[in-house]
Protein backbone atom coordinates (compact mmCIF):
# COMPACT_ATOMS: atom_id res chain seq x y z
CA UNK A 1 0.00 0.00 0.00
CA UNK A 2 2.83 2.34 0.91
CA UNK A 3 4.58 1.75 -2.41
CA UNK A 4 1.36 2.42 -4.34
CA UNK A 5 0.89 5.70 -2.46
CA UNK A 6 4.51 6.64 -3.11
CA UNK A 7 4.24 5.94 -6.85
CA UNK A 8 0.89 7.75 -7.05
CA UNK A 9 2.37 10.83 -5.35
CA UNK A 10 5.41 10.61 -7.63
CA UNK A 11 3.26 10.36 -10.77
CA UNK A 12 1.15 13.30 -9.63
CA UNK A 13 4.28 15.30 -8.91
CA UNK A 14 5.72 14.55 -12.34
CA UNK A 15 2.44 15.50 -14.02
CA UNK A 16 2.27 18.77 -12.10
CA UNK A 17 5.90 19.50 -12.93
CA UNK A 18 5.36 18.87 -16.65
CA UNK A 19 2.21 20.99 -16.67
CA UNK A 20 3.96 23.86 -14.93
CA UNK A 21 6.95 23.47 -17.26
CA UNK A 22 4.71 23.69 -20.33
CA UNK A 23 2.95 26.72 -18.88
CA UNK A 24 6.30 28.36 -18.21
CA UNK A 25 7.44 27.65 -21.75
CA UNK A 26 4.22 29.11 -23.14
CA UNK A 27 4.71 32.22 -21.01
CA UNK A 28 8.32 32.48 -22.18
CA UNK A 29 7.12 32.42 -25.81
CA UNK A 30 4.43 34.99 -25.02
CA UNK A 31 7.04 37.31 -23.54
CA UNK A 32 9.00 37.16 -26.81
CA UNK A 33 6.26 38.93 -28.79
CA UNK A 34 4.02 40.60 -26.18
CA UNK A 35 3.84 44.36 -26.78
CA UNK A 36 5.89 44.10 -29.95
CA UNK A 37 5.09 44.36 -33.66
CA UNK A 38 5.60 41.54 -36.13
CA UNK A 39 6.56 42.95 -39.51
CA UNK A 40 5.58 41.03 -42.65
CA UNK A 41 7.62 42.32 -45.60
CA UNK A 42 6.16 41.47 -49.01
CA UNK A 43 8.74 41.18 -51.77
CA UNK A 44 6.34 42.41 -54.44
CA UNK A 45 4.47 45.60 -55.22
CA UNK A 46 1.04 46.34 -53.74
CA UNK A 47 -2.12 44.99 -55.32
CA UNK A 48 -0.94 41.66 -56.66
CA UNK A 49 -1.68 38.14 -55.47
CA UNK A 50 1.25 37.88 -53.04
CA UNK A 51 0.32 41.20 -51.46
CA UNK A 52 -3.35 40.21 -51.23
CA UNK A 53 -2.53 36.96 -49.41
CA UNK A 54 -0.06 38.65 -47.06
CA UNK A 55 -2.56 41.31 -46.03
CA UNK A 56 -5.22 38.68 -45.43
CA UNK A 57 -2.72 36.69 -43.35
CA UNK A 58 -1.63 39.76 -41.39
CA UNK A 59 -5.21 40.49 -40.30
CA UNK A 60 -5.50 37.25 -38.33
CA UNK A 61 -1.93 36.14 -37.58
CA UNK A 62 -1.42 38.17 -34.42
CA UNK A 63 -4.07 36.40 -32.36
CA UNK A 64 -2.34 33.05 -32.91
CA UNK A 65 1.19 34.19 -32.03
CA UNK A 66 2.07 33.82 -28.33
CA UNK A 67 1.71 37.24 -26.70
CA UNK A 68 -0.67 38.44 -29.44
CA UNK A 69 1.58 41.12 -30.98
CA UNK A 70 0.46 43.70 -33.51
CA UNK A 71 1.13 42.75 -37.14
CA UNK A 72 1.97 45.14 -39.96
CA UNK A 73 2.36 44.39 -43.68
CA UNK A 74 4.77 46.44 -45.80
CA UNK A 75 5.88 46.09 -49.40
CA UNK A 76 9.57 45.89 -50.29
CA UNK A 77 9.70 44.94 -53.98
CA UNK A 78 12.83 44.56 -56.07
CA UNK A 79 15.02 41.94 -57.77
CA UNK A 80 12.32 39.24 -57.81
CA UNK A 81 11.91 39.46 -53.98
CA UNK A 82 15.64 39.22 -53.36
CA UNK A 83 15.90 42.80 -52.09
CA UNK A 84 13.46 42.02 -49.29
CA UNK A 85 14.91 38.54 -48.65
CA UNK A 86 18.44 39.89 -48.39
CA UNK A 87 17.25 42.54 -45.94
CA UNK A 88 15.63 40.01 -43.62
CA UNK A 89 18.57 37.60 -43.89
CA UNK A 90 21.29 40.16 -43.20
CA UNK A 91 19.88 43.41 -41.76
CA UNK A 92 16.56 42.97 -39.94
CA UNK A 93 16.44 41.85 -36.27
CA UNK A 94 16.75 38.08 -35.84
CA UNK A 95 14.22 37.79 -33.03
CA UNK A 96 11.21 36.50 -34.96
CA UNK A 97 9.62 39.91 -35.49
CA UNK A 98 10.46 40.13 -39.22
CA UNK A 99 8.86 37.71 -41.65
CA UNK A 100 9.41 37.62 -45.40
CA UNK A 101 6.70 36.95 -47.99
CA UNK A 102 8.60 36.43 -51.27
CA UNK A 103 7.83 35.17 -54.74
CA UNK A 104 7.43 31.40 -54.94
CA UNK A 105 10.70 31.34 -56.91
CA UNK A 106 12.78 32.57 -53.98
CA UNK A 107 13.38 29.23 -52.16
CA UNK A 108 14.92 27.85 -55.37
CA UNK A 109 17.06 30.92 -55.97
CA UNK A 110 20.40 29.06 -56.29
CA UNK A 111 18.86 26.94 -59.07
CA UNK A 112 16.73 29.54 -60.81
CA UNK A 113 19.29 32.36 -60.66
CA UNK A 114 23.03 32.96 -60.57
CA UNK A 115 23.91 31.96 -56.98
CA UNK A 116 26.65 34.58 -56.93
CA UNK A 117 24.09 37.35 -57.33
CA UNK A 118 22.27 36.46 -54.10
CA UNK A 119 23.16 38.24 -50.86
CA UNK A 120 21.90 35.29 -48.83
CA UNK A 121 21.38 31.52 -49.07
CA UNK A 122 17.66 30.59 -49.35
CA UNK A 123 18.48 27.09 -48.13
CA UNK A 124 19.45 28.46 -44.71
CA UNK A 125 16.26 30.42 -44.13
CA UNK A 126 13.61 29.08 -41.76
CA UNK A 127 10.35 28.65 -43.67
CA UNK A 128 7.28 28.88 -41.48
CA UNK A 129 4.84 27.74 -44.15
CA UNK A 130 3.11 28.44 -47.44
CA UNK A 131 -0.43 29.79 -47.67
CA UNK A 132 -1.24 27.49 -50.54
CA UNK A 133 0.19 25.43 -53.37
CA UNK A 134 -0.02 27.47 -56.53
CA UNK A 135 -0.62 26.20 -60.04
CA UNK A 136 1.01 27.99 -62.95
CA UNK A 137 -0.38 28.07 -66.45
CA UNK A 138 0.05 29.71 -69.83
CA UNK A 139 -2.77 31.87 -71.11
CA UNK A 140 -3.31 33.37 -74.58
CA UNK A 141 -5.72 35.65 -76.39
CA UNK A 142 -8.52 33.94 -78.25
CA UNK A 143 -6.95 34.98 -81.59
CA UNK A 144 -3.40 33.82 -80.81
CA UNK A 145 -1.49 31.88 -83.53
CA UNK A 146 -1.21 28.81 -81.27
CA UNK A 147 -4.82 27.88 -80.59
CA UNK A 148 -3.71 24.82 -78.57
CA UNK A 149 -0.55 23.87 -76.72
CA UNK A 150 0.21 21.33 -79.46
CA UNK A 151 0.20 24.27 -81.92
CA UNK A 152 2.91 26.01 -79.85
CA UNK A 153 5.51 23.59 -81.23
CA UNK A 154 4.94 24.92 -84.76
CA UNK A 155 3.48 28.42 -84.36
CA UNK A 156 4.93 31.35 -82.43
CA UNK A 157 3.06 33.21 -79.71
CA UNK A 158 4.58 36.38 -78.25
CA UNK A 159 4.51 35.99 -74.46
CA UNK A 160 5.11 38.68 -71.84
CA UNK A 161 7.44 38.36 -68.87
CA UNK A 162 8.70 40.46 -65.99
CA UNK A 163 12.34 39.36 -66.23
CA UNK A 164 14.35 36.30 -67.17
CA UNK A 165 14.60 35.45 -63.46
CA UNK A 166 10.85 35.77 -62.80
CA UNK A 167 8.38 32.92 -63.25
CA UNK A 168 6.62 34.68 -66.14
CA UNK A 169 10.01 34.93 -67.82
CA UNK A 170 11.69 31.61 -67.29
CA UNK A 171 8.68 29.28 -67.41
CA UNK A 172 8.03 29.90 -71.14
CA UNK A 173 11.80 29.55 -71.66
CA UNK A 174 11.64 26.21 -69.86
CA UNK A 175 8.99 25.00 -72.30
CA UNK A 176 11.10 26.17 -75.24
CA UNK A 177 14.37 24.65 -74.01
CA UNK A 178 13.07 21.34 -72.65
CA UNK A 179 10.02 20.53 -74.75
CA UNK A 180 10.68 22.52 -77.93
CA UNK A 181 7.89 25.10 -78.03
CA UNK A 182 8.42 28.29 -80.05
CA UNK A 183 7.37 31.05 -77.66
CA UNK A 184 8.94 34.46 -78.14
CA UNK A 185 9.30 36.08 -74.72
CA UNK A 186 9.28 39.86 -74.30
CA UNK A 187 10.61 41.00 -70.92
CA UNK A 188 10.10 44.21 -68.98
CA UNK A 189 6.48 44.10 -67.82
CA UNK A 190 6.13 45.06 -64.12
CA UNK A 191 3.52 42.40 -63.34
CA UNK A 192 0.54 40.34 -64.43
CA UNK A 193 -1.82 43.31 -64.64
CA UNK A 194 0.42 45.06 -67.15
CA UNK A 195 0.72 41.86 -69.21
CA UNK A 196 -3.04 41.42 -69.29
CA UNK A 197 -3.39 45.05 -70.41
CA UNK A 198 -0.82 44.43 -73.16
CA UNK A 199 -2.80 41.40 -74.32
CA UNK A 200 -5.96 43.49 -74.50
CA UNK A 201 -4.06 46.06 -76.61
CA UNK A 202 -2.78 43.32 -78.95
CA UNK A 203 0.83 43.90 -77.87
CA UNK A 204 1.12 40.33 -76.59
CA UNK A 205 -0.49 37.02 -77.40
CA UNK A 206 -0.23 35.75 -73.86
CA UNK A 207 1.89 34.91 -70.82
CA UNK A 208 3.12 31.90 -68.89
CA UNK A 209 3.77 31.62 -65.17
CA UNK A 210 0.33 32.98 -64.33
CA UNK A 211 -1.04 31.69 -61.02
CA UNK A 212 -4.37 29.90 -61.17
CA UNK A 213 -5.55 31.43 -57.89
CA UNK A 214 -4.76 34.93 -59.19
CA UNK A 215 -6.55 34.20 -62.46
CA UNK A 216 -9.66 33.18 -60.54
CA UNK A 217 -9.68 36.26 -58.31
CA UNK A 218 -8.53 38.93 -60.76
CA UNK A 219 -9.32 37.80 -64.32
CA UNK A 220 -12.24 35.39 -64.08
CA UNK A 221 -14.38 37.68 -66.22
CA UNK A 222 -11.90 37.54 -69.08
CA UNK A 223 -11.81 33.75 -68.85
CA UNK A 224 -15.58 33.42 -68.69
CA UNK A 225 -16.02 35.71 -71.73
CA UNK A 226 -13.55 33.68 -73.78
CA UNK A 227 -11.20 36.64 -74.25
CA UNK A 228 -8.49 34.58 -72.52
CA UNK A 229 -7.85 30.92 -73.26
CA UNK A 230 -6.08 28.50 -70.91
CA UNK A 231 -3.30 27.04 -73.05
CA UNK A 232 -1.49 24.61 -70.73
CA UNK A 233 -0.92 23.78 -67.08
CA UNK A 234 2.75 24.14 -66.20
CA UNK A 235 2.67 21.10 -63.99
CA UNK A 236 3.49 17.41 -63.75
CA UNK A 237 0.41 16.59 -61.67
CA UNK A 238 -2.71 18.40 -62.82
CA UNK A 239 -4.77 20.86 -60.81
CA UNK A 240 -8.33 19.53 -60.24
CA UNK A 241 -10.02 22.69 -61.54
CA UNK A 242 -7.99 22.81 -64.74
CA UNK A 243 -8.22 19.05 -65.21
CA UNK A 244 -12.02 19.40 -65.20
CA UNK A 245 -11.72 22.11 -67.85
CA UNK A 246 -9.57 19.84 -70.01
CA UNK A 247 -6.43 22.00 -69.85
CA UNK A 248 -3.41 19.87 -70.89
CA UNK A 249 -0.37 19.44 -68.63
CA UNK A 250 3.07 20.31 -69.94
CA UNK A 251 4.55 17.34 -68.06
CA UNK A 252 2.65 14.99 -70.36
CA UNK A 253 4.68 16.32 -73.31
CA UNK A 254 8.05 15.24 -71.85
CA UNK A 255 9.69 12.64 -74.08
CA UNK A 256 12.47 11.42 -71.76
CA UNK A 257 12.97 10.72 -68.06
CA UNK A 258 15.52 13.54 -67.91
CA UNK A 259 13.10 16.05 -69.40
CA UNK A 260 10.49 15.05 -66.85
CA UNK A 261 13.02 15.27 -63.98
CA UNK A 262 14.02 18.81 -65.04
CA UNK A 263 10.38 19.86 -65.17
CA UNK A 264 9.77 18.33 -61.74
CA UNK A 265 12.65 20.32 -60.20
CA UNK A 266 11.47 23.63 -61.62
CA UNK A 267 7.79 22.97 -60.99
CA UNK A 268 8.49 22.06 -57.36
CA UNK A 269 8.36 25.81 -56.70
CA UNK A 270 4.58 25.57 -57.02
CA UNK A 271 4.50 23.94 -53.58
CA UNK A 272 5.98 27.22 -52.35
CA UNK A 273 2.90 29.01 -53.65
CA UNK A 274 2.89 31.79 -51.03
CA UNK A 275 5.95 31.15 -48.82
CA UNK A 276 6.83 32.89 -45.57
CA UNK A 277 10.18 32.74 -43.78
CA UNK A 278 12.34 34.15 -41.01
CA UNK A 279 16.10 34.56 -40.80
CA UNK A 280 18.42 31.58 -40.18
CA UNK A 281 19.44 32.92 -36.76
CA UNK A 282 15.93 32.97 -35.28
CA UNK A 283 15.88 30.59 -32.29
CA UNK A 284 14.40 27.14 -33.04
CA UNK A 285 11.69 27.43 -30.38
CA UNK A 286 10.55 30.74 -31.90
CA UNK A 287 10.50 29.21 -35.38
CA UNK A 288 8.38 26.34 -34.03
CA UNK A 289 5.95 28.77 -32.39
CA UNK A 290 5.60 30.77 -35.60
CA UNK A 291 5.04 27.61 -37.63
CA UNK A 292 2.25 26.58 -35.28
CA UNK A 293 0.70 30.05 -35.41
CA UNK A 294 0.96 30.03 -39.20
CA UNK A 295 -1.06 26.84 -39.61
CA UNK A 296 -3.58 27.90 -36.96
CA UNK A 297 -4.14 31.20 -38.76
CA UNK A 298 -4.99 29.67 -42.13
CA UNK A 299 -7.25 27.07 -40.48
CA UNK A 300 -9.02 29.60 -38.27
CA UNK A 301 -12.75 29.63 -39.22
CA UNK A 302 -12.65 33.42 -39.29
CA UNK A 303 -9.78 33.41 -41.80
CA UNK A 304 -11.41 30.68 -43.89
CA UNK A 305 -14.71 32.57 -44.03
CA UNK A 306 -13.00 35.77 -45.14
CA UNK A 307 -10.96 33.88 -47.75
CA UNK A 308 -14.14 32.39 -49.17
CA UNK A 309 -15.85 35.77 -49.16
CA UNK A 310 -13.19 37.35 -51.38
CA UNK A 311 -12.61 34.23 -53.49
CA UNK A 312 -9.10 33.26 -52.37
CA UNK A 313 -7.92 29.66 -52.34
CA UNK A 314 -6.48 28.24 -49.13
CA UNK A 315 -4.48 25.08 -48.54
CA UNK A 316 -1.65 25.81 -46.09
CA UNK A 317 1.57 23.79 -46.17
CA UNK A 318 3.63 23.52 -43.01
CA UNK A 319 7.09 24.95 -42.63
CA UNK A 320 8.42 21.50 -41.72
CA UNK A 321 7.14 20.11 -45.03
CA UNK A 322 8.64 23.00 -47.00
CA UNK A 323 12.00 22.55 -45.32
CA UNK A 324 11.96 18.81 -46.08
CA UNK A 325 11.08 19.48 -49.74
CA UNK A 326 13.97 21.92 -50.08
CA UNK A 327 16.35 19.33 -48.66
CA UNK A 328 15.18 16.75 -51.21
CA UNK A 329 15.48 19.17 -54.13
CA UNK A 330 19.01 20.28 -53.29
CA UNK A 331 20.03 16.65 -52.77
CA UNK A 332 19.38 16.00 -56.50
CA UNK A 333 22.43 15.02 -58.60
CA UNK A 334 24.65 18.01 -59.33
CA UNK A 335 24.53 17.50 -63.09
CA UNK A 336 20.72 17.40 -63.06
CA UNK A 337 20.53 20.65 -61.07
CA UNK A 338 22.94 22.22 -63.57
CA UNK A 339 20.73 21.14 -66.47
CA UNK A 340 17.66 22.49 -64.71
CA UNK A 341 19.44 25.82 -64.24
CA UNK A 342 20.42 25.92 -67.91
CA UNK A 343 16.90 24.99 -69.01
CA UNK A 344 15.47 28.30 -67.83
CA UNK A 345 18.07 30.50 -69.48
CA UNK A 346 17.49 32.53 -72.62
CA UNK A 347 19.46 31.02 -75.48
CA UNK A 348 21.54 33.80 -77.04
Amino acid sequence: MGNRRFFARSALGIALFLASSRAAQAEDMASVWRGKTVNILVGTSAGGGYDTYARMFGRFFGKHIPGNPAVTVTNMPGAASNTMSGYIASVAPKDGTFIGAPFSTQPLGPILEDPGSLRYDPRRLNYIGSANEDAFLCIVRKDSPAATFADAFDKQDVMGGTAETGSTGYLPLLLNNVLGTKFKVVFGYPGSREMINAMEKNELHGACGMGWSSMLTQYKGLMDSGAIKLLVQERIKGHPDMDRLGVPRSGDFAKTDEQRAILEIIYSQETFGRPYFVAPEVAPERVAALRTAFMETWRDPETVAEMQRVGLESGPISGDDLQALLTRIYASPTDLLAKAREAIRLKR
